[in-house]
């Protein structure tokens, strides 16, 4: 999810907090050759000076984000799992800016600034994110964790899966091992790591157990599955990595839902579902999926729209194209479809979901209502065709 910067008041508050209470320490590197008093020092006093100036620099430079506190060794009770994770996963876990356009109430553009996390998973720069992170960008920039900023590409987008996949020109990057989602139980640690509320808190580390397995969400009526955790899931984790004990990536975290009273619920993309994607993503820059060319109503749906439904089962075809594969089997405007390979479908979401369950190429059999009879089609499934703008 996008976020803005708001920390610069507090940062100055802060700033200022330390300079007073630092007395002529220098954290801006610029004090310390400024009093003209040096300037009729000795040479050996200047040098000196100098060598201690430039020391008081080093010791006051910024650390670069996720840069270990220290390189001394810990106790076993504190080399916890998430300690653990913060220092593999961690440099692994990205920034993702994205700069788009808009318009305001005037029709006049503006830009626009919203921050993300990414995971790179190929050391020669391909990261995971989301598609909401990066949907509408007109620049894309990745901050890694040594501080460093690049501008980044996108490979492919998956809006159904809310997945995809940046590419920076970078190499030897350090990398998350992606891990098998099949294998995650209830209860088990859960520690995610991204960007809440933008990269002033780049790098945050969270912990939880996993909640629930299967949680689904309609979106966009379709119907995904998700991870849940209580990991703190904050905006700006979008795209990050929820990990498990053993440092593997078991999740993308991507969603987040929170109501007054209750504590939030994180949700997250698991890995093996985000592995077949990103696959096809890197392979053709979009996700091939089967379609059956119509534009289905059921009752909510119906109602948006201003029409009225008045039937007790199924869905109701509003539409057909005819170069498609519903076309080609003799659908028409009015028909009920019933169920597909025997299963019942009652609802849009019902009807996507029994498609996006089947491969390009495979043979369905639509049973429909047409003027009160029932009749079942077998139907050649094809690839969807994809947006003029990818």
């Amino acid at each position: 999810m996008r976020t803005k910067k708001f920390t610069k008041i507090i940062c100055a508050v802060a700033l200022a907090a330390a300079l007073t209470l630092s007395g002529c320490s220098d954290l801006t590197g610029l004090s310390g050759d400024s009093d003209e008093t040096n300037k009729t020092a000795t040479e050996t006093s200047e040098k000196s000076t100098a060598a201690v100036t430039q020391t008081s620099r080093t010791e006051a430079a910024p650390k670069t984000v996720n840069q270990p506190e220290s390189n001394a060794k810990i106790s076993d009770a504190r080399n916890t799992p998430a300690v653990r994770v913060a220092r593999t996963v961690g440099p692994a876990v990205v920034g993702i800016t994205n700069k788009a356009i808009a318009r305001d109430f005037f029709d006049r553009t503006f830009e626009t600034e919203g921050v993300g996390s990414g995971v790179i998973f190929k050391s020669d720069g391909y990261i995971i994110t989301n598609n909401h992170v990066i949907a509408g960008a007109k620049e894309i920039i990745v901050s890694l964790s040594d501080g460093n900023t690049i501008n980044g590409t996108l490979i492919g987008t998956d809006e159904m899966t809310d997945i995809a996949v940046v590419k920076v020109d970078a190499k030897d990057l350090p990398t998350a091992e992606l891990g098998d989602s099949d294998e995650v139980v209830v209860g088990e640690p859960a520690i995610a790591i991204g960007n809440p509320m933008g990269l002033e808190f780049q790098g945050s580390v969270t912990v939880g157990v996993i909640s629930a397995l299967n949680r689904t969400l309609d979106l966009n009526d379709r119907r995904v599955k998700l991870f849940q955790t209580d990991a703190a899931i904050s905006p700006g984790n979008s795209g990050g990595a929820l990990v498990n004990a053993d440092g593997e990536v078991i999740g993308i975290n991507s969603a987040k839902l929170a109501t007054n009273g209750v504590e939030g619920m994180g949700f997250a993309i698991p890995i093996n579902t985000v592995k077949t994607i990103v696959n096809e993503l890197m392979d053709k820059g979009y996700v091939a999926r089967p379609y059956l060319g119509v534009t289905i109503f059921d009752k909510p749906t119906a109602a948006r729209y201003g029409y009225q439904l008045s039937i007790d089962k199924g869905v109701y075809v509003f539409q057909v194209a005819i170069d498609s594969p519903a076309g080609r089997a003799g659908f028409q405007r009015g028909d009920i479809i019933l169920s597909i390979d025997g299963k019942a479908v009652n609802s849009v979401t019902d009807v996507r979901n029994e498609v996006a369950a089947h491969k390009v190429g495979d043979k369905v059999k639509v049973t429909c209502d047409r003027d009160g009879k029932e009749e079942t089609v077998e139907v050649t499934l094809e690839e969807m065709p994809q947006p003029s703008n990818q």
